[in-house]
């Protein structure tokens, strides 16, 4: 099992080259960052957290781009994961956005993890014109044509939502696919569609009773005929040993914190403190 880091970037906090560096020598194994491209200010749809239309935080309505964000922690890291918790591709042009995430993988050589989302925030959805009652739908024709993008030599899609001819793109990602997560509530529809179209799960803030959503996973991912285990990331808010065994043994990959990032002493000082409570050495450089 190891241990990441989540930035809810916004312009107010260290940038990703300040922060990023810092993440790595402390001996996280991964940084990741959201996704929302814009916020409006009118809203119909309720927050998970709030259950209704305000925001918990207005870092919301600031996020950095993230490929922007994990393309220049790239550029001063050699070690760490790059991941997005979680991004929404169905804002984006398919055949635009898997060229950037090939990029971001072949200039990070192979980091690169994809944490997606179906999208709350119907408003937001809405005005990339995602019709709300198909965007699952949406989202699994958005990866599939990427992954055909990112393996085939040349490459071809035709669905609802996503079609064109057989055509070249590269680079293509080190890694061949690049892993998909998704971050979801845990339960059985989401477990079914993650069986069918992605590689593991990440949890929704304060999801931290886990043990019986990832008894469903496992058994949902076997009876799709997947092999080996889901992948597992847990959003977590403060280490506890004994929680924290519990979830190694039920098979958690990563575990998750956030932290302070309003100036490089604060965050210095954090993932020093949390990496000696996790038991993490510091990087060997």
């Amino acid at each position: 099992m190891e241990f990441g880091i989540v930035q809810f970037t916004s312009d107010r906090g260290l940038k990703p080259h300040i922060l990023a560096p810092l993440i790595e020598e402390a001996g996280f194994a991964s940084y990741y960052v959201p996704e929302h491209g814009h916020i409006p200010t009118r809203r119909d749809a309720a927050h998970p957290q709030t259950g209704d239309s305000s925001l918990p935080d207005d870092r919301y309505m600031r996020t950095l781009d993230p490929w922007t964000t994990l393309a220049a922690a790239a550029a001063v890291t050699e070690r760490i994961r790059l991941a997005t918790a979680v991004a929404l591709p169905v804002q984006s042009d398919p055949i635009t956005l898997a060229k950037t995430l090939a990029t971001l993988d072949h200039i990070s050589g192979g980091r690169v993890t994809l944490g997606v989302g179906f999208g709350w925030n119907l408003d937001e959805l809405g005005d990339h014109n995602v019709p709300p009652g198909r965007r699952r739908t949406m989202l699994r024709e958005y990866l599939e044509a990427m992954r055909a993008l990112w393996t085939d030599e040349e490459a071809e899609y035709h669905g609802e939502f996503v079609d064109f001819g057989t055509s070249w793109a590269w680079p293509k990602p080190p890694q061949g696919l690049i892993p998909t997560l998704v971050g979801a509530a845990g339960n059985e529809k989401n477990f079914k569609w993650i069986a069918r179209s992605a590689d593991g799960w990440i949890t929704t803030p304060g999801e931290a009773d886990i043990e019986g959503s990832v008894e469903l996973l496992k058994k949902t991912w076997a009876e799709a005929g997947r092999e080996g285990d889901p992948q597992i990331v847990v959003l977590d808010f403060r280490p506890d040993p004994e929680k924290l065994e519990r979830w190694r043994e039920i098979g958690v990959t990563t575990v998750l914190y956030g932290l302070p990032d309003d100036s490089v002493e604060k965050a210095s000082a954090y993932l020093a403190k949390l990496a000696g409570k996790l038991g993490i050495a510091p990087a060997v450089v």
